[in-house]
């Protein structure tokens, strides 16, 4: 009898014996009619999974495909960020750049650029190399409703008391454990309270990193963290921000730029190369084992043209596909299995008025034309303008098309918006997924070819 069966009453003992205890009892406990084997021999096989919750491949599916599924699970992520240095390709000069402004020039760092460019990877990469360097990192990922308050509680509640010159180690505070949070007031934060606060920081160095800053809609916020990263430089606080956010260019992402731009280190992240989108497919062959042929891999790196989640994306997608072919080798074909289930994913995310629009666009013959205005909004980065184009493609005849084409979206007010500035007309797209979603449609339909002197993600 267990420990538990001797505080357990016989009649609630009898109650407990009588209902399943385990996740597999469970999934074929039935009280009324008892499973019939024979009966279920007959039912057709229904997907299951093929690991467990604890990454465990599952024994009935023990061979050589499930345990290359399982790598592939960490060799290609593109619904998350990379957490893994291992797996981190391309982008080393760029990492050696921020920790030079942030360990040698005291600079607090902002990065900017589009969405899926791989900002969030980069953040995590350095925030490793900073802990490892034993910096304090705090790491914030700012939403709509960011205030200064909030995110400045944030950043104490994650510094001990013990690096406050007024405590130290040896304090009764400070050997409790009591973080810096606890010494705050409970009225709302100000800018000069927190340089005050922070400025008694000793024996360590904090980096807070501010992810998607972009998403952070209180003007008050971004003008207290402006005002914040300036008084802090100027006072030489040992506390430095890093701050990311989707951005065609710094005035959008951060308040008083002309104020605090000898503070800062600011850096818009490039597409990535066609050697640096290699290397991520060759992280992901060494792990797996899984080898992409050479058409294959030119497949990818022009498809996601210098776009990391893309190019993990197709990756992943495209060995999956091998794989249910009971295939080791990866090549094209699976490669435009996976761009037709991309298409597909970033279909289901458009909004039906909009695919109509699409569709009846196609009908007319502007796949092509379509595909060129995405991979433009992509490269430039939400706003385009007609000058951006021209640069990833070579199809003369779809790239005409699309400059006749734009305005005439632009007045549907459907697919497309348009602004004016000092610099000209520029357009946007009304949803983010639509741009992605064109480009890989017309490449899947070989609806032009991408300009092998242009594309930054050109394998050549």
């Amino acid at each position: 009898m267990s420990w538990i069966d001797r505080f357990i009453p016989s009649r609630k003992r009898k109650l407990r014996a009588t209902i399943p205890q385990t996740a597999d009892e469970a999934y074929h406990w039935v009280p009324a009619t008892p499973p019939d084997p024979a009966k279920d021999a007959d039912l057709p096989a229904l997907p299951r999974f093929q690991s467990t919750a604890g990454d465990q491949i599952d024994v009935h599916e023990l061979d050589r495909y499930a345990v290359i599924r399982s790598r592939l699970r960490r060799a290609y992520t593109p619904a998350q960020p990379v957490s893994d240095r291992r797996m981190f390709a391309g982008r080393t000069e760029v990492l050696a750049a921020l920790i030079r402004a942030i360990e040698d020039q005291r600079l607090h760092s902002i990065i900017y650029g589009e969405r899926g460019i791989g900002k969030t990877s980069l953040l995590r990469v350095l925030a490793q190399a900073a802990e490892e360097a034993r910096y304090l990192v705090v790491y914030i990922t700012c939403g709509a409703g960011s205030e200064f308050d909030e995110t400045m509680r944030a950043v104490t509640a994650k510094i001990p008391l013990m690096f406050h010159r007024d405590f130290g180690p040896i304090s009764p505070e400070g050997e409790r454990g009591d973080n810096m949070a606890s010494i705050l007031g409970p009225d709302a934060i100000t800018v000069s309270q927190a340089v005050d606060y922070l400025e008694k920081i000793e024996g360590t160095r904090v980096l807070v990193v501010l992810d998607e800053y972009d998403r952070a809609r209180s003007d008050g916020f971004r003008r207290n963290v402006g005002e914040l990263l300036k008084s802090l430089s100027d006072r030489a606080v040992r506390v430095q921000f890093l701050i990311a956010g989707v951005a065609a260019n710094l005035t959008e992402l951060v308040e008083n730029v002309p104020s605090i731009q000898r503070n800062v280190f600011a850096l818009q992240l490039p597409r990535m190369t066609g050697a640096e989108i290699r290397h991520i497919i060759e992280n992901g062959e060494r792990v797996t084992e899984m080898p992409f042929d050479e058409a294959a891999t030119h497949a990818v790196v022009a498809r996601c043209i210098g776009f990391p989640y893309l190019a993990t994306m197709l990756s992943h997608r495209s060995a999956l596909t091998a794989l249910e072919r009971r295939h080791e080798r990866v090549d094209v074909e699976d490669v435009d299995s996976a761009t037709r289930d991309a298409v597909d994913e970033f279909r289901s995310r458009i909004l039906r008025h909009t695919q109509l629009q699409i569709e009846q666009e196609i009908r007319k013959g502007n796949l092509g034309a379509l595909g060129v205005l995405g991979g433009a909004a992509q490269s430039a980065g939400d706003w385009f303008t007609l000058d951006d184009l021209a640069t990833p493609f070579a199809d003369v005849g779809a790239f005409g098309l699309a400059k006749t084409l734009v305005d005439e979206l632009v007045t549907d007010h459907v697919l497309l918006e348009a602004r004016e500035d000092g610099f000209g007309r520029a357009y946007r797209f009304t949803e983010p997924s639509v741009p992605p979603y064109l480009w890989l449609r017309a490449s899947e339909g070989n609806a032009f070819k991408p300009n092998p002197q242009q594309a930054p993600g050109d394998p050549d």
